[in-house]
């Protein structure tokens, strides 16, 4: 999710920065940028598209005698692709530059701020503040302003900094977003990932939160809140296709072990107090909620999954009627909506065709329409009324794993929202669910900790050829995801059953072996769970529970289980997917399946 490359050297820093920023295309973006220290002053060129239309503008004016700069591709958050929104973003009088990654929480506060006291904004992105406040706090000493502005800015950033007033350094600041400094001889380097270094140098330091850097020529010095540290050296052994996917073997793994940092951004800003933000961010005012009919919520393929889980929280904490269409199926089944109903778009990429013509459809028949994408920019982020952005970042993978959690953790927020402004939900209780949410990325990585476990009981399963994920309430539409997970990337054949429905018809496909995954997060219905899966074993089934309930319902049923952390029943579905998408990943590589691009599927279906 966006690049970051700085230089400080003899080499030409243009053709370093553009260098790098391509070597980092593999993250996805929607804009690209440059600014260089050279004739005296700061010169930025910035555009929205790709980075080979900055590479055109550049090569009619090389720039050969700057030997600074930073460099960024954006992937849009805060205001849509555009080239004023691009980055590096400068202040009023044009002495510094800045690029960033992450999210700025109190951005709005600070711009306030930063407005009454006379400072003229041109973009609609939470990063421009920065240069604004560095014109306020520079006293002459580049990382001291530096160190100062960081300690106003709340969420998640990486930052690079330049200044027409000292163009013998560049200044780097990490905090919950990644950032690599490069050791040369005679030149320093900067990037969000290690690909945009490998050409240059392997001597590496990978920066903490909390950690300033300063590069120059002569070398890099290390600071952490305001005094002198050492780092350790890193030197990178990997190859560059390995470098892209930050050593993992595939894309999917990767994004699976991003999914406690996407969950974080995501929530970023979102959860204040005992509620959300959401009556601000997307209308769910009192007002609003109170003439709320009931919901549609209208998803193609794992968003549909999410949208089951979501129909189901807003059902139990709002007490609203809710409907779960897949998009293929919705404006051909001649929907009766009101005026008064809110339908609820979910989709990754913000492209898939069935879902946009729902939405406008929906909007046709004068809905209110919320939007949850993960692309800024995106035709549904532009058609939506209320658009609410996961912040997932780029999927590489054809197999959604991050922008599904991360869209169960907005219809979660969603959900509580509504609840509060209806007067369903107690706020002892919401806070409760908010206090549980914010949890939820560390039970993530407390999951992700097993992989080894995981990966040995994958390895049984692929060796199979048809497979059953069963669950109740709740753990039926996990069981869906977890099915289409392993037949797109593993091809081998699985269903999923509410599990009281296995014996109207699909028992008589159970026989010996037959993996049968089995989710147990549900306390109130989890002895009746057991009662299903008695069924299954006495049929000879190989079963797999994924349980956070007492172990003592599980130990005599399941031939293998895999623990998840205690959370709130309402927010299991976003841990119980953990071991499934491992499940589906460690299968497909033994099966010797190309785990990133599946046969016969796009990431995003741009067709009916």
């Amino acid at each position: 999710m966006c690049g970051i490359v700085g230089y400080i050297g003899k080499l030409n820093a243009m053709g370093v920065i553009v260098d790098g920023l391509g070597r980092l295309e593999y993250r996805g973006y929607d804009s690209a940028g440059i600014v260089l220290f050279d004739d005296g002053g700061l010169l930025l060129a910035k555009n929205a598209g790709r980075l080979n239309v900055l590479a055109e503008r550049l090569r009619h004016n090389p720039h050969h005698s700057a030997h600074l700069g930073i460099g960024h591709t954006r992937w849009a958050t805060h205001g849509a692709p555009t080239d004023v929104n691009a980055h590096p973003h400068m202040g009023c009088d044009g002495r510094f530059a800045v690029v960033h990654n992450g999210i700025i929480e109190n951005y709005n506060e600070l711009r306030r701020e930063l407005v009454a006291c006379g400072h003229v904004f041109l973009s609609e992105t939470d990063t421009e503040v920065i240069p604004h406040l560095l014109e306020e706090l520079y006293e002459g000493d580049l990382p001291a302003a530096v160190q100062a502005a960081v300690k106003k800015l709340k969420g998640a950033f990486a930052i690079a900094v330049v200044s027409s007033d000292d163009p013998s350094m560049v200044v780097a600041y990490r905090q919950d977003s990644p950032l690599i400094i490069g050791l040369g001889q005679g030149e320093s380097f900067l990037a969000s990932d290690i690909p945009a270094l490998l050409p240059y140098t392997r001597r590496t330091v990978v920066l903490d939160d909390g950690d300033l850097a300063v590069l120059k020529t002569e070398g890099v010095a290390f600071f952490r809140q305001g005094e002198a540290v050492q780092k350790d050296v890193m030197y990178v052994e990997w190859d560059e296709v390995a470098a892209e996917k930050a050593g993992f073997p595939h894309f999917m793994l990767k994004e699976i072990h991003e999914q406690p940092k996407a969950l974080r951004d995501t929530l970023v800003g979102r959860v204040k107090g005992g509620g959300t933000n959401l009556a601000e961010e997307i209308c769910l005012t009192k007002e609003a909620v109170a003439s709320i009919g009931r919901i549609a919520i209208v998803a193609c393929g794992t968003a549909y999954h999410a949208g089951l889980v979501g129909k189901a929280l807003i059902e139990k904490l709002a007490r609203i009627h809710v409907e779960v269409d897949v998009a293929s199926e919705f404006r051909y089944r001649q929907p009766v909506l009101r005026r008064e109903d809110l339908v609820i778009i979910v989709s990754q990429s913000g492209e898939t065709a069935d879902t946009l013509a729902a939405l406008r459809e929906a909007k046709r028949q004068g809905c209110r329409v919320v939007a949850i994408t993960n692309v800024v920019g995106s035709s549904v982020s532009r058609e939506g009324e209320h658009v609410m952005h996961t912040l997932a970042g780029p999927e590489i993978a054809v197999a959604s794993t991050k922008a599904y959690t991360t869209q169960l953790a907005a219809l979660t927020l969603i959900a509580i929202e509504l609840g509060l402004a209806r007067g369903t939900l107690t706020l002892e209780r919401a806070s409760g669910l908010l206090q549980g949410i914010k949890a939820l990325p560390q039970h993530v990585s407390e999951i992700l900790a097993q992989t080894e476990a995981i990966q040995a009981i994958a390895e049984r399963l692929a060796q199979s050829e048809h497979a059953f994920f069963i669950g109740r309430g709740l753990d039926y539409a996990v069981a869906l995801e977890g099915a289409l997970k392993l037949k797109e990337i593993s091809y081998i054949h699985a269903e999923a059953y509410a599990a009281g429905e296995l014996k109207h018809g699909a028992l008589a496909l159970i026989t010996e072996q037959t993996p049968v995954i089995c989710l147990f997060t549900q306390p109130e219905i989890a002895e009746k769970m057991v009662s299903n899966v008695e069924v299954v074993r006495a049929r000879g089934a190989l079963t797999v529970a994924v349980s956070s309930c007492d172990e003592s319902l599980t130990a005599a049923i399941a031939h293998h289980e895999i623990r998840i952390p205690k959370t709130d029943p309402l927010l299991a579905p976003i841990l119980a997917v953990i071991p499934l998408q491992l499940l589906a990943y460690y299968a497909a590589v033994a099966r010797g399946a190309d785990v990133d691009k599946p046969r016969n599927l796009a990431k995003s279906v741009t067709v009916e």
